[in-house]
């Protein structure tokens, strides 16, 4: 059942705002209520709520029926988005009889594993209405594959084996269609786009659209011990999230979920970890429950938070790549994330309260660190914790060709990393 769960969730966050429609009506159908930052808030003991923030990040929360404001607030923070492909504004143009759509890159990926792939298109339209200060607000999402990007034949290119450079601006243009030539028009994916939504293309005022690849998630191996899919970073977090939320019920407390957006490009936006959102909600859950500031103040600081994200798993064709002695492996359990630099946020504290949990329930676990001589990655931990000084832990499945097209991961680890979030958010 989690595994389909998992599966459904990878099919459904083409966008970060399809993340969130889905995981939205995920909640909703398990009893949570939606609130609404301009709304007043009367949260009850017992209550579950959910919080849509801009179309493309959400928080939810539970609070306990018998809670304690002496009892440990308790996070888990994950993204909603991932590497893609944008469409940029004034995105047509022709070449000879190809219509052709301009783009950028979003984040880091991996860009050569996104040749040759059908490709979809999904996000959100800004449509003309009556009341300026409130335009119609759109999600899409193309129900087939509408553009490709062709490699160059070999013939073409014959050092394409040893590594070709790749220009953002001229390789990766992808191709709506050919069109014969009494058959082009100007406009001709913003035309598309109009007959999609049924609007006029004049009342499209603006989109955030990107692309994504058409692949379903599917296992792999003689014993099904891999899944590979696209969007596993960072679908496995916010799937082990919502699992943990709807689950881990606890009496006595607070439990959290944020999925942000823009963790790929930085975190530094209203919708991302930088925001001061997840620290100003908090607040004002606290103060429903009737805390004074100084309580307010003493329960923010008492409180954890676990940042989930993947981590890389020992790649078998490339093991010099990994540390000399923390080198974790698919299918072995998570990962806990540590680095001195802080670009993973972890502390002692933190990681002692974690495994003795893991340790107590009998949830596998282990430990990365980069190489000495190699900077790695970073993730929305340390970011949230500038605007957020609580105890935490990066977490995450070991993961091989992260920021590709599609991404691998060990099915055992997905569960370990939900029993450990929802024993986080359960344990008395």
């Amino acid at each position: 059942m989690k595994q389909e769960k998992l599966f459904d969730l990878l099919k459904a966050a083409v966008s970060p705002c399809e993340c969130v429609k889905a995981a939205k009506q995920e909640l909703l159908e398990n009893g949570f209520e939606e609130i609404d930052y301009t709304g007043d808030w009367k949260l009850v003991r017992g209550g579950r709520y959910v919080l849509n923030h801009h179309d493309t990040t959400m928080f939810a929360f539970t609070v306990g029926s018998g809670y304690n404001k002496k009892d440990m607030v308790r996070i888990a923070a994950a993204h909603t988005d991932y590497p893609y492909l944008r469409i940029k504004p004034n995105p047509d143009f022709m070449t000879n009889s190809y219509a052709q759509v301009n783009v950028e890159v979003y984040g880091g990926p991996i860009l050569n594993t996104w040749f040759d792939r059908p490709l979809g298109v999904a996000g959100r339209v800004a449509v003309k209405s009556e009341d300026v200060f409130n335009p119609r607000m759109v999600l899409y999402r193309s129900k087939k594959p509408v553009m490709i990007i062709p490699n160059l034949a070999i013939h073409m290119n014959r050092d394409v084996n040893k590594g070709v450079g790749i220009n953002n601006q001229v390789d990766l243009m992808p191709v709506l269609d050919s069109i014969p030539e009494d058959e082009r028009t100007a406009d001709y994916f913003l035309s598309f786009l109009a007959r999609e939504l049924s609007v006029k293309k004049s009342d499209i005022m603006d989109f955030e659209l990107n692309t994504f690849c058409m692949e379903e998630p599917c296992f792999v191996g003689v014993n099904d011990t891999m899944i590979s899919s696209p969007r596993i970073d960072n679908q496995s977090s916010c799937r082990a999230l919502l699992d943990a939320i709807e689950d881990g019920n606890r009496a006595d407390g607070i439990n959290i979920i944020a999925l942000f957006d823009h963790e790929e490009i930085g975190s530094n936006s209203k919708q991302g970890a930088a925001s001061i959102m997840l620290h100003d909600m908090l607040r004002r859950i606290l103060r429903n429950m009737d805390l004074s500031e100084n309580e307010i103040d003493e329960s923010i600081y008492d409180a954890m938070l676990l940042s989930v994200d993947v981590a890389h798993a020992l790649h078998p064709n490339k093991k010099e790549k990994m540390d000399i002695t923390n080198m974790p492996v698919m299918g072995k359990g998570f990962c806990i994330k540590q680095a001195c630099s802080q670009s993973y946020a972890t502390d002692a504290q933190a990681i002692a309260i974690l495994c003795q949990l893991c340790d107590e329930k009998g949830i596998p676990y282990q430990r990365f660190v980069n190489r000495s001589d190699s900077r790695g990655g970073s993730t929305l931990g340390s970011i949230a914790g500038t605007l957020l000084p609580v105890k935490t832990v990066d977490i995450g499945i070991p993961i091989l060709a992260m920021h590709s097209a599609c991404e691998l991961m060990g099915v055992r680890d997905m569960k370990a990393l939900s029993d450990c979030v929802t024993a986080f958010f359960g344990y008395h």
